[in-house]
């Protein structure tokens, strides 16, 4: 399906007429929820399915895809969308939903942070993927194909995973397209999390995305990524603030009857980040949300006899956005990000 929603959906008219859409083996019609998978072919490594859902209302309205899981140990977001799928029903929306709860289930199976323990690669780095490479890549080419070229706006979510202190934050993208830009900073106002990162070093060159709502955003698909979650354990004021989010954007692009709200006076910042020069303990000196100045301490690395070995300072002063939440390190692991505060265009 091409995009076609956002020269129109500016002024709330929705030109397509409800139709029968199909995302991997998940063949829906107008007044169906159904339930399939997008096959991941094997290669050069092993194949896997991805489950997803589609529900399509009776009437016209856009196509937004919600994707999670792309690190499997960030459960927040799975668990959001795993109680999208069962709370939304046809005859609530306009338009179609496709709903993906988990993309990374080899991470998802086997407890692995940040990578797919089967090649070691992050699955939201590699899009737009390729047909010849290892599952991450091939993981990716598959939503690339399945997801993002079939819906209108896409909202990825994530949150801290294993060892990731961090607080709830969206992030926006400028393209440099203005209406495309302003379009998508208005669903991340609708999505209503109070702290928006904006982006403005994303690849432009749609061969060459990376993250996965880039590959949207490079495609002409105003969308956007939100995070909330942290450290294992399912905060429910996590996961209620994810599915509130993403009914908040519904809202905002008329797929339901609920009147949509913008966030108001939101924190805009930009941020930098501080990296681990070697192994050790780290010891924090803040928490997430801490708000420091430039050159206070974060925290500090010892070796594995508590002889000191790194101080990590603040470069900027802003807000802590997430702090490492376990004492294991590595030399270049981000030890903590800092949001400065930041004008959006």
């Amino acid at each position: 399906m091409k995009s076609i929603m956002c020269g129109v959906a500016l002024l709330g008219v929705f030109v397509q007429q409800p139709r029968a859409l199909t995302v991997g083996t998940a063949a829906a019609k107008p007044g169906q929820k159904v339930y399939g998978a997008i096959k991941v072919p094997a290669g050069s490594d092993a194949g896997y399915d991805i489950p997803v859902a589609v529900i399509q209302g009776m009437q016209p309205g856009p196509v937004l895809a919600v994707v999670a899981g792309s690190h499997g140990s960030e459960y927040a977001s799975i668990v959001a969308v795993e109680e999208l799928i069962a709370k939304v029903t046809p005859g609530d929306i306009a338009g179609t939903l496709i709903l993906v709860p988990i993309v990374n289930i080899p991470s998802f199976d086997k407890i692995t942070p940040h990578v797919n323990p089967t090649d070691n690669k992050s699955m939201n780095r590699y899009y737009p993927g390729s047909v010849s490479g290892t599952q991450t890549d091939r993981a990716s080419y598959a939503i690339t194909k399945e997801v993002v070229e079939k819906c209108d706006h896409l909202i990825d979510l994530h949150g801290g995973d294993l060892d990731e202190n961090l607080r709830p934050y969206s992030y926006w993208t400028v393209t440099g397209n203005k209406q495309q830009d302003e379009f998508s900073k208005q669903m991340v106002l609708a999505f209503g999390l109070d702290h928006i990162i904006i982006s403005r070093d994303r690849p432009k060159d749609p061969n060459a995305s990376r993250f996965l709502e880039n590959t949207a955003s490079t495609r002409g698909k105003p969308s956007f990524t939100a995070e909330a979650g942290r450290s294992g354990p399912v905060a429910s004021s996590d996961v209620t603030a994810l599915v509130n989010g993403v009914e908040g954007v519904m809202a905002q692009l008329k797929m339901t009857k609920r009147a949509p709200a913008l966030v108001k006076n939101p924190t805009w910042v930009e941020v930098t980040s501080v990296s681990a020069d070697g192994d050790g303990v780290f010891w924090p000196a803040v928490d997430r949300d801490a708000h420091v100045k430039k050159g206070d301490k974060l925290g500090s690395i010892s070796d594995y006899l508590h002889r000191p070995l790194q101080d990590i300072t603040s470069p900027d002063a802003g807000i802590v956005m997430f702090v490492r939440a376990l004492p294991s390190v590595k030399k270049g692991d981000t030890i903590a990000s800092i949001g400065v505060a930041a004008k959006p265009e």
